[in-house]
């Protein structure tokens, strides 16, 4: 037998290093404990009856919140977050860990510590379900659990801090245009009371629209008087007291009629009509004003209600488990892939050198 492995040392190899494979995970490996936990994220649903106004905060909403939160569990601020609360490099670094195991020391740099947690923090968005499954290694039963329950509350806080952050950003934007808004309206509205106070006059339009009413009453008693003359000149002289008095008050009413239309328009002067044109514009304005000023204000209360809606609370379908006995590693697995890579690079050797062989002779 020792001569055939002389023959073979690569065989040797492979069976030297299955013997100090089944020696490390047989008696050195350290046991690791698992805590899992598994989340989603929810919002309140509310919605505020009387506002049709579309929603003015962007976001992503479901799977994308839980990308969103795997990412932030995930990264280098979380980890830092981590030692600061769990001082998780002197938990790594333990001497008590086996060498093959442990963090180097507890003055690791962090781009080294960060290498090492991806191996010991696993997290996996399940996008059938929409839960986020996390599970934590550690060397002591407490610490996955502190680990795991420190994500969680970690990551909701961070989650709700984002949307309060924009929520924020955006109640602080439309109260700006409510402000700029506000001042709009009260300018058209002095402006308007102004040219009021000015010409003497509530609304010129009214104005108008009674002189002509008017007008079109003193035209019909015109279109009277010429008939009652007509009637009467058909059996009375032009010189007689009937006539005469029907022409000086059909001599009047043309008058007047002209005294009045000249007050709605003239060429010259300020005219009735472009009084009411005027006031018409600046009317338009401030109801214009008005309607942007309260569109505003309704916008204003929806992103608040929606403010508070965009808050994240993470629910827990699993708390973080506290764990009995070790799970990891897992050492007859770990031994069986171990022993059938050494076999098979062995057997690659041992088929190597058997060609080699054979060109040679």
């Amino acid at each position: 037998m020792m001569n055939r492995l002389k023959k073979h040392p690569h065989w040797a190899v492979s069976i030297v290093a299955m013997l100090m494979a089944l020696l490390y995970w047989s008696f050195v490996a350290t046991d690791r404990y698992v805590s899992e936990t598994n989340i989603v994220l929810q919002s309140p649903e509310i919605n505020p009856t009387g506002m049709n106004i579309s929603s003015l905060l962007s976001g992503t909403q479901g799977s994308g919140d839980l990308l969103l939160l795997k990412e932030h569990l995930q990264s280098v601020d979380m980890l830092q977050k981590l030692q600061h609360k769990l001082n998780i490099r002197a938990h790594y670094a333990s001497g008590d860990i086996d060498w093959f195991s442990r963090l180097g020391d507890e003055n690791t740099e962090l781009e080294k510590l960060y290498s090492y947690m991806q191996q010991r923090i696993d997290i996996v968005f399940d996008d059938y379900a929409a839960v986020l499954r996390i599970k934590v290694q550690a060397y002591s039963p407490k610490m996955a659990q502190d680990i795991a329950q420190t994500l969680l509350e970690e990551g909701e806080k961070h989650m709700n801090d984002m949307g309060q952050r924009l929520a924020a950003e955006q109640v602080a934007f439309i109260e700006t245009q409510v402000a700029a808004l506000e001042q709009r309206l009260f300018t058209a509205r002095d402006d308007l009371l102004n040219f009021q106070n000015k010409q003497g006059l509530v609304s010129p339009t009214g104005t108008v629209e009674a002189i002509f009413a008017i007008v079109s009453q003193l035209e019909g008693q015109l279109a009277l008087l010429e008939a009652r003359k007509k009637s009467a000149a058909s059996f009375q002289s032009t010189t007689s007291p009937e006539i005469i008095r029907i022409n000086s008050e059909i001599k009047a009413l043309q008058q007047q009629i002209v005294l009045e239309k000249q007050k709605m328009a003239a060429e010259s002067g300020t005219a009735l009509n472009q009084l009411s044109s005027e006031f018409q514009t600046l009317e338009l304005k401030a109801r214009f004003a008005l309607e942007l000023y309260s569109n505003a204000l309704l916008a204003l209360e929806s992103t608040r209600v929606e403010a508070a809606r965009k808050l994240k609370q993470v629910s827990v379908l699993q708390y973080p488990t506290k764990a009995e006995f070790s799970t990891e590693p897992r050492r007859f697995y770990n031994l069986v892939v171990f022993a059938f890579f050494a076999i098979f690079l062995a057997a690659i050797a041992h088929l190597v050198r058997a060609i080699v062989r054979d060109h040679r002779d």
